[in-house]
């Protein structure tokens, strides 16, 4: 499929020095997926589903906030890449309320919430030592 093929709902370029994007790393955003590519002769694509975004952390350093720049942690649940950063793009904020309204949207679209993603919680561990204590035993 070609990049044409594609609806975007968001696309911006990694920012470099004075806020240039002069960079081979591009980012897109689709209503289902979140796509990262990289690379100029050897391309790589990181893809993300949507709903499988656990968590979002908006980076503000002051060297890009001057150029009217951000970057944005993603935590996901995702087998190959489950942190992603979205370094370095204009109007961050904006792009967080984005991802927002479309995480939530294909969250409802397949069914699942915050806690389905997690899993169930771990087995409590029980009390281990040397000893083996018998409760039943009152006459010792």
């Amino acid at each position: 499929m070609a990049k044409e093929d594609f609806n975007y709902l968001w696309k911006d370029r990694k920012r470099t020095f004075l806020g240039l994007p002069w960079s081979f790393t591009v980012y897109y955003l689709t209503e289902t997926k979140l796509i990262c590519r990289t690379g100029f002769f050897n391309i790589i694509e990181d893809e993300i589903d949507l709903y499988k975004i656990t968590d979002k952390r908006l980076l503000l350093p002051l060297g890009q906030r001057i150029f009217g720049c951000g970057t944005i942690h993603i935590s996901s649940r995702d087998v190959t890449r489950p942190e992603m950063d979205i370094a370095c793009i204009k109007k961050p904020r904006e792009l967080m309320n984005l991802l927002d309204q479309h995480v939530n949207a294909a969250r409802d679209k397949y069914g699942t919430r915050g806690r389905d993603l997690y899993g169930t919680p771990p087995a409590p561990q029980h009390y281990q030592d040397d000893h083996d204590y018998d409760i039943d035993d009152d006459d010792e």
